[in-house]
């Protein structure tokens, strides 16, 4: 039997996008737009998305086969705020095994012509398989290729 274990962390991450609130909040809204950005590693992709963005609604992901497995991730979405913030728990997987579960929530405060995105994650790890520094450089990288996202959708034809 294999020795059970929990680690308990938080962190936060902001970014700025010049963007407005309702063009960085779509890319998250919209299922087309979040499938071209939201993948953290290059390795295996996105794989299968669903999106269904609503209160009680889910998402979700399943990566496909890469060096490390298949990354799956379940969310349920606990509040949406238009413009203004998404709450959301969700549970993540590799190859069926659940690495952790969490609570995020991603605001979206207007700052000039911009936007300030303050998302904050509270996660249990569950019995090693992942690290809250691991989680939290994926993330990060999520939000680059969000700002790379925006700035492409933005850049004249």
């Amino acid at each position: 039997m294999t020795e059970r274990s929990v680690v308990h962390a938080s962190f936060a991450i902001e970014r700025r996008y010049d963007a407005s609130p309702t063009r960085v909040f779509a890319a998250f809204a919209d299922p087309v737009a979040k499938r071209r950005w939201s993948a953290c590693h290059d390795e295996g992709g996105l794989g299968q998305h669903s999106l269904d963005f609503r209160e009680g609604g889910s998402e979700t992901m399943r990566g496909a086969p890469g060096p490390d497995g298949v990354y799956a991730m379940n969310a349920t979405f606990q509040e949406i705020l238009t413009d203004e913030r998404i709450v959301y728990s969700y549970e993540l997987l590799r190859d069926d095994v659940r690495l952790s579960v969490s609570l995020a929530t991603i605001e979206f405060r207007r700052e000039g012509a911009g936007t300030r995105l303050l998302f904050t994650e509270q996660a249990a790890f569950l019995d090693g398989h992942d690290k809250p520094d691991w989680r939290e450089r994926g993330t990060g990288i999520g939000f680059d290729r969000l700002a790379d996202y925006l700035a492409l959708e933005q850049a004249p034809a």
